[in-house]
């Protein structure tokens, strides 16, 4: 399966503008550039939340993928954000488990200037 070609053509990843930059042995890491529909805020843009999670479950299924190689849909993730994206975020995902039913994926979000911004656990049904 290429990575890299089934997130791109994932219909809401691409309309957010999520970019999968790397999926291999069980790590991932993406992107999105902030724009202002994506903000919260009117008068200053600020990552609204669902940014932010769609980026950590993207990049934290893409992990998964990279050991199974096949579509994972998520089944539970829990996110705590920790600072305001206030320019584009990036993602870095690590397989914790990959079992034969479920895998457990750690992600960190962060912000261009390598602020931490939210820590995620993901879920996603393997079998």
């Amino acid at each position: 399966m290429d990575i890299e070609s089934f997130f791109e053509e994932m219909p809401f990843a691409d309309l957010l503008g999520v970019e999968v930059t790397e999926a291999a042995d069980g790590h991932a890491e993406g992107w999105i550039e902030m724009r202002d529909e994506l903000s919260w805020n009117a008068d200053r843009i600020m990552a609204h939340g669902g940014v932010t999670f769609t980026l950590a479950d993207t990049v934290g299924g893409a992990a998964l993928v990279s050991r199974i190689d096949q579509p994972v849909p998520t089944i539970d993730m829990r996110i705590d954000y920790l600072n305001a994206g206030t320019g584009d975020l990036y993602a870095q995902a690590d397989v914790v488990r990959c079992g034969s039913d479920v895998g457990v994926v750690d992600v960190d979000v962060f912000a261009a200037d390598d602020t931490h911004l939210a820590d995620a656990r993901g879920v996603y049904k393997t079998g």
